[in-house]
C-alpha cells in the first residue's frame, strides 16, 4: 500500500525532530566540553600539570620532576628557542610565514612536516596525539592561539621546558638533565643545554652524552644561534 501524503509529513517530521535534538546535544557537549578545556588552561596557569596527553600515552615509565623557570639558568631557555623557535617572542602561537612553506612543500609531494611552534608543540605535548594529520594541525593551531591568550609567552616556555621529551619516558629538562649529566637543570652549561635542545624532535633515538657527527655540527649551530639572539633576547619574557 503506497504511503499516504499524512504518513510521509509524520515520518519527516520525526526524522526532522531526531536531527535537531542529536545537534542539540552535540552542541551543548561542545560548549561544555570547551567550558571545561578553558577551566583546565586557566588552572594550569598557575599549578604544575601533572601530566599531558604524551606521557598518559607513553610505552616506556615516565620520568618527570617539574622545575621553575627562575630557577634555570637563562640560556637553557634561549637553547630551545634557538633550536625549536626562533621567532617565539614574536609570533602570536602560530607562524603562518611557516605554515605557508610546510603547505608548499606538502602539495609539492614532501609530506607534511614542520611550522609548529614552542607554542604548537606545548599545547600537542599536553593535550593531543603523536603524528601529522590536517586535523591534529588545526587542533594544534588553535590550542595554541588560546595558549597565548590564557598563559602568555613566560608560562607557555616554563611549560614547555617542564613536558617536553628528552628521551624514552623522560620529560623536561630537570629529569633530562639529570638522567643524561647527572646534575640539576640549574647547573647546565650552554654546551649541555644546547645538546639537550638538538635531541627535538626525535628524542628516543638520540643521546645528548653520544652525539652523532650530524647533531654535534647542529649543537655548534645552536649555540652559534645563542650567541647571534645575544643572551637578553628572552630578557622581556622571563622578568614578567
Amino acid at each position: 500500500m503506497p504511503k499516504t501524503k499524512s504518513q510521509s509529513k509524520t515520518k519527516h517530521s520525526v526524522l526532522g525532530r531526531l536531527c535537531r535534538s542529536l545537534l542539540s546535544k552535540f552542541w551543548a557537549l561542545f560548549w561544555r566540553g570547551l567550558l571545561l578545556l578553558i577551566l583546565v588552561t586557566v588552572l594550569f596557569r598557575f599549578v604544575p600539570l601533572p601530566t599531558t596527553a604524551f606521557m598518559l600515552q607513553s610505552d616506556y615509565p615516565v620520568k618527570q620532576e617539574w622545575i621553575s623557570i627562575d630557577k634555570l639558568p637563562n640560556h637553557v631557555a634561549l637553547a630551545m628557542v634557538a633550536s625549536e623557535d626562533q621567532r617565539f617572542p614574536k609570533h602570536y602561537g602560530v607562524d603562518f610565514a611557516a605554515i605557508r612553506n610546510a603547505l608548499k612543500q606538502y602539495f609539492n609531494g614532501n609530506g607534511l612536516r614542520g611550522a609548529s611552534t614552542i607554542t604548537q608543540q606545548t599545547a600537542k605535548n599536553i593535550f593531543l596525539w603523536p603524528g601529522q594529520s590536517f586535523l591534529r594541525k588545526s587542533l594544534e593551531a588553535g590550542l595554541a592561539l588560546g595558549l597565548e591568550a590564557l598563559w602568555g609567552k613566560k608560562r607557555i616556555l616554563e611549560v614547555y621546558l617542564n613536558v617536553a621529551e628528552f628521551g624514552k619516558g623522560i620529560y623536561g629538562v630537570e629529569a633530562a638533565s639529570q638522567h643524561y649529566f647527572g646534575r640539576s637543570a640549574e647547573r647546565l652549561t650552554k654546551d649541555q643545554a644546547a645538546r639537550l635542545a638538538v635531541l627535538l624532535p626525535s628524542p628516543r633515538t638520540r643521546d645528548p652524552v653520544n652525539l652523532t657527527r650530524y647533531l654535534r655540527k647542529r649543537s655548534v649551530w645552536v649555540e652559534l644561534q645563542m650567541r647571534q639572539l645575544g643572551s637578553h633576547y628572552l630578557a622581556a619574557i622571563l622578568k614578567n
